[in-house]
């Protein structure tokens, strides 16, 4: 009898660990402006190439180069680099009051900031985003109100969500923002299904979909694609590749598809990698992707490649699984000091307004801090009523919830 070999499982592990030296020497960067850009109604099966390349505008000397360049104008550059100096700035003061007990949990954007901020301004209002808790540029870039994110991380008297979401955990139907899930991936399906009912009522509302890296291993992911691949369903899907979920490498999700952009590839969506620390390619493959989707030409799959530099969340240790020098060692380098060294070798910028500017923001941002305060925090001062937890949950009130209102003396 041959002899039989023993079975064994490959379980994927990360480049290095905590005290290696980090090293993303397998990461290939193409050159800034060499990813060519395709016209809008390209057939997905000529593009596939997009899929294992990284789409990127920006040089190292801060030089707009290649095909993709030219999608936004001098006021919308400088107003880019203000939205992420704002969400950056208000990441660090409701870190530090999540610390202060003043709030239960935080989620911060560090090194993503160009992801969300940039995409934001390629959407027309009614666009609907289904994100994760990782996309609040989507609100900052879009005007929402930075008092009233405040109150719902506190969950105080004005929290706009009465107190009934996890902290960061935003919604805004005005400012197409879906109410966030804690269930990963939930928002895919979601996202395809909101945009199929648009082109169903014949309207011109595209709906954009957010995960990120680990959740694409989730069936909800593949369920999305089946139904956004069959019907053309006007949607844009992002996955956020920051490397990270909040304690396993991107390996364990990615399997042996290579990249994430890849999978789409078997859907027949067109599917494209982007530099998500590049605020110009995020845009300019934004804007192409939701083109894709107002023309009726089907959905589009994108993975912004980027590094997650702080902690999951309040509640994460990244030391215990990572290096602390890997962030400094990612290749794509910061999302903020790219745009701003753009905006210098432009002539549009200096060193000396950017430290002034940064300045009137935190002024900005501590003057929002203290105005939601002054309503509530976590431990301290006003609440929520305990009454709103049975209002807006049925169209009518049903006679148990009726009773259970009654019992609670609310």
């Amino acid at each position: 009898m041959p002899q039989k070999n023993v079975l064994s499982l490959h379980v994927p592990e990360p480049e290095v660990r905590p005290g290696g030296t980090p090293d993303f020497s397998n990461v290939p960067i193409p050159k800034a402006g060499s990813v060519p850009r395709p016209e809008v109604d390209v057939d997905p099966r000529a593009i596939r190439d997009l899929a294992y390349s990284i789409i990127r505008v920006l040089n190292r000397e801060g030089e707009a180069v290649g095909p993709w360049a030219g999608t936004l104008t001098d006021e919308e550059l400088l107003e880019g680099l203000r939205h992420m100096m704002t969400l950056r700035s208000f990441d660090a003061r409701m870190q530090t009051a999540q610390r202060q007990g003043k709030t239960s949990f935080y989620m911060q954007h560090m090194g993503e900031e160009a992801v969300s901020c940039a995409f934001r301004r390629a959407l027309l209002p009614g666009d609907m985003n289904f994100p994760t808790y990782r996309q609040a540029g989507l609100l900052i870039a879009g005007g929402y109100p930075m008092v009233d994110m405040m109150n719902q991380i506190y969950s105080n008297e004005r929290d706009p969500l009465k107190g009934r979401q996890l902290p960061v955990m935003y919604a805004s139907k005005e400012h197409g923002f879906f109410s966030i899930s804690g269930n990963l991936t939930t928002q895919y399906i979601q996202a395809v299904g909101w945009a199929m009912a648009s082109a169903i009522r014949n309207d011109t509302k595209i709906a954009v979909g957010w995960v990120g890296d680990g959740a694409t291993a989730e069936s909800d992911f593949h369920a999305a694609l089946v139904f956004a691949s069959t019907y053309k369903a006007p949607v844009v899907l992002n996955i956020v590749n920051n490397q990270w979920a909040i304690s396993t490498f991107q390996g364990i999700a990615r399997g042996g598809s290579g990249t994430f952009a890849a999978r789409g590839l078997g859907f027949g969506i067109p599917a494209l990698r982007v530099d998500g620390n590049d605020y110009l390619a995020v845009h300019a493959v934004a804007k192409w992707a939701a083109e894709r989707a107002r023309r009726n030409l089907g959905p589009t799959l994108i993975e912004h490649v980027t590094y997650r530099v702080g902690a999951h969340s309040t509640s994460d240790d990244p030391s215990a699984y990572r290096p602390k020098e890997e962030s400094a060692a990612w290749p794509l380098g910061d999302p903020v000091l790219r745009l701003k060294n753009h905006l210098i070798v432009r002539g549009l910028w200096s060193e000396e307004r950017h430290k002034q500017t940064e300045a009137e923001i935190l002024d900005t941002v501590i003057a929002a801090q203290k105005e939601a305060e002054s309503h509530g925090t976590l431990h301290a001062g006003g609440k929520p009523s305990a009454r709103d937890m049975f209002e807006g949950v049925y169209a009518e009130m049903p006679p148990h919830l009726r009773r259970q209102r009654q019992q609670a003396g609310v």
